[in-house]
């Protein structure tokens, strides 16, 4: 284990990377190597179906020549020089790029905390399949559950290895562990299906897995024979804690400044203005100790900070990465991430903050309405706000959820949605988005 989390040879090949571009002719010149050791097994009925290890160590080098850039891409063993003056070669003929460049050397992180993001814990194959099996026997075991779509165990770490040639070099690794499981109900064209899962950085922390079983099958039983609903024009809408996670990516993605830059956020001139309901916040932290989505610098060296990117409903900052926030004409906030030779901004640790309100009293103060559990399809515009999703959930009658629905449609604008939402206190900070049951008002449901 020790061996595949020391990076220091990685490191030293980065370094001589860059020595090599400039020397080739390159005026400025980073290296990056994205690490990555998985292992996973799927179980179905019983029975493994499946056991897949891996291991990467993805190398790129971006170099600029004045305002031109280009980047290149190797795995491990290649021949150093080589890759430089190829890089070098492509810069040369590339178009000018007036906002690509490193991030500015004041803004390096030249000191950063322990985070305890790896958890060195040894998890042999043996385990992953023990955890797999127990998950869905548990959840097999549920009365009402007929079948399995299969389990799942998994292992891993990642991180980054990054050197820049205005004297910034780090690395980091951070471990993930995994357990999940998914059944049937019902029979035939009344079949449902449902799922649970935990993940976590440290395994010691992870939900039993019989645990993860028995709820999955409680929640499966539950969706079975589910009605349609009359269609509504003014009904207030409950996201359970898991389709709102996905709902606070749509305020992140609305927030992000790559969007602002290319004009394709509905959220583009609304800085400094009230784009959430008042009272709201939504913070963004990177430094969070054993956060799920934390990281001690960012793709670019940059060390972040706790943000509230909204704050009593109104807009404060975009994510921004050093080329984006040059083109808006700021200052990068620590949020750049390398996807592949590129790097654009994106969220940490992101959270919309809880209320006051438990969800029990939630449902209650509702009266009647739609607790939805599962959203289908991807009917999201970021440019006009518009949102329409296909639908899946329980009917809520007098302040109590009811029977199961399905086969609806839930329609509104973000920019109303996001006026008209009212959060629970039931927080999970255990995603790298989280989000508390939250209520919305006002929404079209179009179902019989």
């Amino acid at each position: 284990m020790s061996s595949e989390i020391d990076s220091s040879t990685l490191l030293s090949r980065a370094s001589q990377l860059i020595d090599l571009a400039r020397k080739a002719g390159a005026d400025a010149a980073d290296a990056v190597v994205v690490r990555s050791r998985s292992q996973s097994v799927s179980v179905r009925l019983g029975k493994v179906e499946g056991t897949e290890s891996s291991e990467s160590d993805d190398f790129s080098l971006r170099v600029f020549i004045g305002k031109r850039v280009a980047s290149v891409s190797a795995n491990p063993g290649f021949d150093l020089q080589a890759l430089a003056e190829r890089a070098v070669a492509m810069a040369k003929v590339s178009p000018e790029d007036p906002f690509a460049c490193l991030a500015d050397e004041a803004s390096l992180s030249r000191y950063y905390p322990d985070l305890q993001l790896l958890d060195t814990t040894e998890v042999s194959s043996a385990m992953l399949r023990e955890a797999a099996l127990v998950a869905e026997a548990a959840a097999l075991a549920v009365k009402g559950v007929t079948n399995s779509s299969g389990a799942g165990a998994s292992a891993g770490m990642g991180g980054l290895v990054l050197a820049t040639s205005h004297g910034f070099e780090g690395s980091y690794m951070a471990s993930r562990f995994g357990h999940s499981v998914s059944v049937i109900a019902g029979e035939g064209t009344g079949m449902e299906r449902d799922y649970d899962f935990d993940s976590r950085l440290y395994y010691a922390e992870l939900d039993d897995p019989s645990e993860i079983g028995r709820r999955a099958g409680e929640r499966v039983i539950k969706r079975v024979n589910p009605r349609q609903v009359p269609t509504g024009k003014d009904v207030t809408v409950i996201f359970d804690p898991r389709v709102a996670r996905g709902f606070v990516g749509h305020i992140a993605g609305a927030i992000n400044g790559a969007a602002v830059a290319r004009k394709s956020s509905f959220l583009r001139d609304k800085m400094g203005q009230q784009v959430l309901k008042s009272g709201l916040s939504i913070t963004d932290d990177p430094l969070i100790v054993r956060g799920p989505s934390s990281r001690p610098f960012d793709g670019e060296g940059v060390s972040g900070e706790r943000l509230v990117m909204i704050e009593d409903g109104v807009l404060k900052h975009w994510f921004l990465s050093t080329s984006t926030a040059r083109e808006l004409g700021l200052e990068t906030n620590g949020r750049g991430v390398r996807g592949g030779t590129a790097v654009s901004p994106s969220s940490t640790n992101l959270a919309l903050e809880p209320g006051d309100i438990s969800p029990e009293d939630l449902i209650r103060s509702v009266g009647n309405g739609f607790y939805v559990t599962e959203l289908i399809g991807h009917g999201v515009n970021m440019i006009t706000g518009e949102y329409s999703r296909g639908a899946t959930g329980f009917w809520i009658e007098n302040g109590e959820l009811t029977f199961p629905v399905s086969e609806v449609t839930i329609a509104s604008n973000l920019k109303e949605m996001f006026m008209r939402l009212t959060p629970a206190n039931d927080i999970d900070r255990k995603f790298g988005v989280a989000a508390p049951t939250f209520a919305i008002e006002g929404m079209t449901l179009a179902g019989q």
